[in-house]
């Protein structure tokens, strides 16, 4: 099976990454994932990758011309692993910091370089119009890759319940690349469904 570095290396070798700043920030964010992943994994501890590199993985299986570069890596995890989990990763390299309500994993201690804790099954603000959803027990590798990446339907959720304009944006980008099917549509509750189409209003 292929590492998730190796697997975005031979996109970049097969011309479907083509900006040079573009690789290069992504291999930056696969290398974080790497080293907060890999330990994770060896320690049999339950994660998904979420947020905007979920979205880029998922858009550029689809369409590689449509996937959009990000800055953050977030990481869903059980609050009943968080202990664990900055255990593992301050054992590798990591400082754990909460600022402004916000848990992260500061590699090397460097700013740049966050990897953002999300907890399953909580809102992670007030204004939030559905909690996060649950690690998906069945796990799946996209690529081949050893990264466990959230559902497009749980993603589509969760997107729409938090609703920033760039949650906006990323939803526009997996709707364009057909990502988001009917049958996902039909069970988004009414609320969820109406910013779905404020959001197909507004492209």
């Amino acid at each position: 099976m292929l590492s998730f570095y190796a697997f975005l290396k031979e996109a970049a070798e097969r011309g479907e990454l083509v900006n040079v700043l573009f690789e290069e920030r992504i291999f930056q964010l696969v290398g974080l994932i790497d080293r907060v992943v890999r330990p994770l994994e060896g320690a049999k501890v339950d994660y998904e990758l979420i947020g905007g590199m979920a979205v880029f993985i998922h858009v550029n299986k689809v369409d590689p011309t449509a996937a959009r570069n990000t800055k953050d890596v977030d990481l869903l995890v059980n609050r009943s692993d968080l202990v664990r989990v900055i255990e593992i990763a301050e054992a590798n390299g990591f400082q754990f910091r909460h600022a402004v309500g916000v848990d992260m994993l500061l590699y090397g201690g460097d700013k740049k370089q966050a990897v953002h804790l999300v907890f399953a099954g909580e809102k992670t603000k007030p204004e939030q119009l559905e909690p996060n959803p649950s690690i998906n027990p069945i796990r799946e590798s996209v690529y081949g890759s050893e990264v466990w990446i959230i559902p497009v339907e749980d993603l589509l959720r969760l997107k729409l319940s938090v609703n920033r304009l760039k949650d906006q944006v990323q939803i526009q980008d997996m709707d364009r690349t057909g990502l988001i099917t009917p049958a996902m549509e039909s069970s988004l509750s009414p609320l969820l469904l109406r910013n779905l189409q404020r959001i197909r209003e507004a492209e």
